[in-house]
């Protein structure tokens, strides 16, 4: 890893100078562009409207546009010498508990090295009280032209930064959840019966399918293959009426994705039945079985003919027996 930045953390009377370096990576495919009628790259060039030729990057510089004809030239030079004390520090403001954060204010996430031996102990201090106290530092530093944001937290024995958003760039959520919506506190208890069975699960289990299909597609491009052809997931066969229902088919069937069987389900006294409508059809087919005998013309018939009654009645009466017990 390549540093990004170089600086110091300051809290108190205390300094670490540390370098920083990215915590994540983008492994997202980028196309280039073509022209369609010849496969040919299309280049975006930076010319200059005055002099109608093109410029290299060492010729370019930044201005702000103040009105539609008027811009105010901002050199390297006039941002280093803001007069600002965080141009060069990280300076940590305050100390909060990590749960007063909303995660709606992070952004990307930087390891925090310490730049040479003067920064171990300092460093390694900072790290331990943050994990004692269970809070993290919120600070104020500079950075590519415009004063941040930042929450210095603990990952495993690193420092991380994690570059916050201001309160004026998190957008209202007002409007935005729906309105009179009943829910039953059993539909409430079933969905966090629901989210307790999906629990536990390993981070490191989910890649990105998608990136990994678009790469299987490229290599097949590339050697003159035919592409690979993923099959489409599977649409809902109806449209889910009963919420309750829903829930219950979903925790059952996460229990059985996870190998638990229904004698594990009465070991633990939870319902294995799911639908309530199943037991009402059966009880009825019961009842149908058993009146069939109460009726005078079929006993007479089955004193004249006795093979054929006795063959019919008892198999209708242990169909009708046996279902309710599956």
């Amino acid at each position: 890893m390549r540093p990004v930045w170089s600086g110091a953390v300051s809290f108190g009377l205390v300094t670490i100078p540390i370098k920083m370096y990215p915590a994540t990576e983008d492994h997202s495919i980028r196309f280039r562009q073509i022209h369609n009628r010849d496969d040919a790259l299309i280049r975006n060039r930076k010319v200059c409207e005055i002099e109608d030729r093109e410029v290299g990057n060492d010729e370019i510089g930044r201005a702000y546009e103040a009105a539609k004809d008027l811009l105010v030239p901002i050199t390297d030079e006039d941002l280093e010498q803001l007069p600002l004390p965080t141009a060069k520090a990280i300076d940590v403001q305050a100390f909060v508990p990590e749960e007063r954060l909303d995660a709606i204010r992070y952004d990307k996430p930087y390891y925090l090295q310490g730049d040479g031996a003067v920064a171990a102990k300092p460093y390694v201090l900072l790290r331990e009280a943050l994990k004692r106290s269970d809070k993290v530092a919120v600070a104020k530093f500079v950075w590519h032209g415009k004063e941040r944001l930042g929450a210095l937290r603990v990952v495993g024995d690193a420092i991380v930064l994690q570059i916050m958003h201001w309160d004026d760039e998190i957008r209202s959520a007002e409007g935005i959840a729906p309105q009179g919506v009943e829910i039953s506190d059993a539909e409430v208890d079933e969905a966090v019966a629901l989210m307790e069975t999906m629990g536990g699960a390993d981070l490191n289990q989910y890649k990105d399918q998608y990136r990994e299909a678009v790469e299987a597609v490229i290599r097949a491009k590339a050697e003159g293959v035919e592409p690979p052809h993923l099959e489409a997931p599977a649409e809902p066969k109806g449209k889910v009426v009963d919420l309750m229902s829903a829930l219950q088919d979903s925790v059952r069937a996460a229990k059985e994705r996870r190998g638990e069987t229904v004698a594990e389900e009465a070991e633990a006294g939870t319902e294995a039945e799911v639908h309530q409508m199943r037991p009402k059809k059966k009880a009825t087919a019961k009842k149908t079985a058993e009146k069939k005998p109460a009726k005078p013309s079929a006993k007479k018939t089955a004193e004249k003919k006795p093979a054929k009654p006795s063959a019919k009645k008892p198999a209708a009466k242990k169909t009708a027996r046996k279902r309710p017990a599956s």
